[in-house]
């Protein structure tokens, strides 16, 4: 008798320490999906989903690679949301429209090499910088490009609307329309344009790919224009999951994770 009072005492104390089990079990999930306020949480376009707009095009930011996408603000979206608690969702879009996506709520963040800008900050919301990129001024060897003053006047392919183009304004320049950097580089070679105005880090990428560099030079500008802040943007009225992306963020950056990404993707740090 007192044999069968120790197996059901037994029996008893093993199910109470299985459903102790079980609920430590659950709570690391709970503790992920508390990262983010209640705030934050009702600013997404997704309950429990960071949506993410990107190009998909551009190397070594985002891109495709045997037709997956990856690159640096790929693994970086997924980092954030995963420190936010959240699952990342990429949306692939057309330069044109990507920046007024976050306002028509398409997504809730842009990861695009996106440069800080007044223009800008007077109408989206900014994270602090992740990288930043030194501008390169790419022409053929010879061509005697080696700064901005140099380009005055000058064709130049460069994308519509972006910080490249207007750079080369800003520098009196006569802008040729190009679509993607690789396109620009040809144009150059073909001599429907003298010269580029891209990213050091979009060349080091293209040149790290084993792409074709012969009879080109790229020249860092950075003494006559500096280096612009790339940050996540987002809806200016989001401002609590700007708070929680720049959390995520400042962890990203002290555990060395930016860094890492940084020499995967590029060959360098172009985080500071």
């Amino acid at each position: 008798m007192k044999y069968g009072k120790l197996i059901k005492s037994v029996a008893a104390f093993v199910g109470v320490a299985s459903l102790g089990l079980a609920f430590n079990v659950a709570r690391p999930a709970q503790a992920s999906a508390d990262k983010i306020s209640a705030a934050t949480s009702s600013e997404l376009k997704q309950k429990g989903t960071l949506t993410i707009g990107l190009e998909g095009t551009f190397a070594p930011y985002s891109y495709r690679k045997d037709g997956k996408l990856t690159g640096f603000e790929v693994e970086l979206g997924k980092d954030i949301a995963k420190q936010m608690g959240l699952k990342a969702k990429f949306v692939p879009t057309k330069w044109d429209g990507l920046i007024e996506g976050v306002n028509t709520g398409k997504y809730d963040i842009v990861l695009n090499n996106i440069t800080v800008t007044k223009e800008r900050q007077a109408k989206f919301g900014f994270s602090t910088p992740y990288i930043y990129s030194h501008f390169a001024l790419i022409s053929k060897k010879g061509s005697g490009l080696n700064t901005l003053k140099d380009i005055k006047g000058v064709k130049i392919a460069s994308g519509t609307g972006t910080d490249n183009s207007v750079v080369a304004k800003k520098f009196g320049a006569k802008v040729v329309p190009s679509s993607e950097f690789s396109t620009s580089l040809d144009m150059v070679r073909q001599g429907r344009v003298k010269g580029t105005i891209n990213s050091m880090s979009a060349w080091y990428a293209y040149k790290k790919d084993g792409k074709n560099v012969k009879g080109l030079q790229a020249k860092d500008v950075s003494k006559d224009e500096k280096p612009a802040k790339i940050s996540a943007l987002m809806a200016k009225k989001n401002t609590d999951l700007k708070k929680d992306v720049n959390k995520a963020l400042k962890q990203l950056r002290n555990d060395g994770t930016l860094t890492k990404l940084s020499k995967k993707y590029v060959g360098g740090d172009i985080t500071k």
